[in-house]
């Protein structure tokens, strides 16, 4: 499987991601068939945010409700390492509860993406997905 994402939704969240560090950073995946076209930045509620994360629980009700209104769907969500590599933990595997959503975690070693799944390859939840970049690169401005 592949998942496609929008490279100016990846510019975000590499962006949230840096300036929250060395906190975890955490936010919502947004789109449509397994495109994702926006990541939403959430506040991390985790009691031990170097180390963990816990999404504003009020951030996935504000999107489930957009969905429901006709914005895009909620396809999953992201999160970083920044001290370790970008790779499910035993703990984000606990956590991971629903099935075929897409974790994006950014680590020391770049972006990865893994889909949830039963009985998953890596700690029994979780199987690695490319990545597809998506979309016109910016161009500066002299």
């Amino acid at each position: 499987m592949t998942v496609r994402i929008a490279r100016h939704a990846l510019a975000e969240i590499r962006a949230d991601c840096a300036a929250r560090a060395p906190e975890e950073a955490c936010g919502l995946l947004l789109g449509q068939g397994g495109h994702i076209e926006r990541g939403v930045a959430a506040p991390n509620v985790a009691d031990e945010r170097l180390r963990h994360f816990e999404i504003d629980p009020a951030a996935l009700f504000a999107a489930h409700r957009g969905a429901r209104s006709g914005g895009p769907a909620i396809l999953g969500c992201y999160h970083s390492h920044p001290g370790a590599l970008a790779r499910p933990s035993r703990l984000d595997a606990q956590r991971a509860l629903d099935a075929g959503w897409i974790w994006l975690i950014l680590g020391q070693d770049g972006e990865k993406a893994y889909r949830v799944v039963a009985n998953g390859s890596i700690h029994g939840r979780f199987e690695a997905v490319a990545i597809e970049v998506v979309g016109k690169a910016s161009v500066g401005t002299r």
